[in-house]
């Protein structure tokens, strides 16, 4: 791994170790230790999310026109001005707009970070680079969840502003970090540097059939699985399953673990498989975690084994997790034109936040009141996954499809059919 890669890693574990300071206590935060509602609460989080929504739009073309770097080091800038004002606001008002600021900060942030590990990689190291980012993030992610839990007090509104106030300083530790990276210019990314841009834009990538089929494939794996994980999911374990909130602790616990534990051991079995495959293979796998799970709430054993059913389905989840982790992003930049490598993850991130969006929508009443229907619904989503991928893989080159046949040649980004013939 090269330096550059290191620094871009290790930014990347700190921005996420800064985060899971205050992800598990936002809702809290706003609506009991600043006390202005659930209500309140809910219109923060949706801002934060309808944020995203906003900028992920216009994010692709400005990595492309300007490269990863300069975009990065702007959102990491305004995303510590989003953290540290959700500290600070006290009204409803600020803590919407701060709210807003830090999702926009944040969620231009994923896109540009993956556009610096693909330009400081090669196709045979890309998967690699993003398991471990991967990796880093869930790491970083639970060890700030774990050390900020220790920090709060939801008596002492003070406790919250030194958890943000954390995060807003890892924020510009990214940025001071990517700041000193000195990019590659690879022979295979000569036309993906500032200014060089694509033509055709939205409509070419519209036109690029496979990378349409990639983003309605992440489209239902991320509405499936992480749209549920702290709504429908969540609410019908509780309901359904009769899971205690410290369970459902547990079970987040187990999502992390299975992650860390598992994402090198099965680094080398995706390796040597063909991507879509993979992701098939993880719609069947998910489909075991809801079946669990709707033994856990509809079958009539004891309480211990519905608990460990529940627990087992987040596990499951984690599994894939870590199976998706090195397939899909570098699948994203595979299919990507010279020079669109930025419009692509941006166009990727946005399906995720929709998905995102939609997901606990749909998902949390449907887990607290409809069990049955709840459980057959996204098991279907689940096989469904595994069908779209099979027929996704008829789209895809062999060398795209299965990175390892390429050997020691440079792998070629570009779709089966160029998308601008497409368009």
């Amino acid at each position: 791994m090269g330096a550059a890669m290191r620094r871009v890693q290790v930014g990347s574990a700190l921005s996420a170790f800064g985060i899971g300071f205050t992800v598990p206590f936002l809702y809290v935060y706003v609506a009991e230790v600043r006390d202005l509602g659930a209500s309140a609460a809910g219109i923060v989080l949706a801002a934060f999310a309808m944020a995203a929504l906003v900028v992920l739009p216009f994010t692709g073309r400005a990595i492309d026109r300007r490269g990863p770097l300069p975009v990065l080091l702007v959102a990491s800038v305004v995303a510590s001005v989003g953290a540290l004002g959700l500290g600070l606001a006290s009204s409803e008002p600020s803590a919407i707009a701060a709210a807003a600021v830090l999702g926009a900060g944040t969620a231009v942030l994923q896109p540009a970070l993956a556009t610096m590990i693909v330009w400081c990689s090669s196709p045979e190291t890309r998967t690699r680079s993003f398991a471990l980012q991967f990796f880093l993030q869930n790491l970083g992610l639970g060890i700030g969840g774990l050390i900020g839990g220790q920090l709060v007090d939801e008596s002492r509104p003070d406790s919250f502003l030194r958890l943000f106030a954390i995060e807003s300083v890892m924020f510009l530790v990214l940025a001071a970090i990517v700041l000193s990276v000195r990019m590659p210019h690879a022979p295979s990314f000569g036309e993906a540097i500032p200014g060089a841009g694509s033509r055709g834009g939205v409509r070419a990538l519209l036109g690029h059939r496979a990378m349409v089929q990639l983003c309605g494939l992440g489209f239902v794996l991320f509405f499936a699985c992480y749209g549920q994980f702290e709504s429908g999911l969540s609410a019908y374990g509780v309901e359904a399953a009769g899971i205690s909130a410290s369970t459902l602790g547990i079970a987040l616990a187990a999502n992390t673990a299975m992650i860390v534990v598992a994402q090198f051991a099965v680094l080398k079995f995706v390796e040597r498989r063909k991507r879509s495959r993979v992701i098939a293979a993880v719609g069947l796998i998910w489909a075991v975690a809801w079946i669990a799970a709707g033994y856990a709430g509809l079958g009539h054993g004891s309480q211990a084994m519905a608990t460990a059913a529940f627990v087992s389905t987040y596990a499951l989840f984690g599994l894939g997790e870590a199976m998706l982790s090195p397939t899909l992003a570098p699948l994203v930049a595979d299919l990507a034109p010279a020079g669109s490598v930025g419009s692509y993850n941006s166009a990727f991130a946005l399906v995720k936040q929709l998905a995102l969006a939609v997901g606990p929508a749909v998902g949390g009443p449907m887990g607290a009141a409809l069990h049955g229907p709840y459980i057959v619904t996204f098991l279907l989503f689940s096989l469904g996954i595994t069908a779209l991928a099979l027929r996704l893989g008829k789209r895809l080159t062999p060398v795209q499809d299965q990175p390892s046949l390429a050997g020691s040649r440079v792998v070629m980004r570009s779709a089966p059919e160029p998308a601008t013939a497409e368009a």
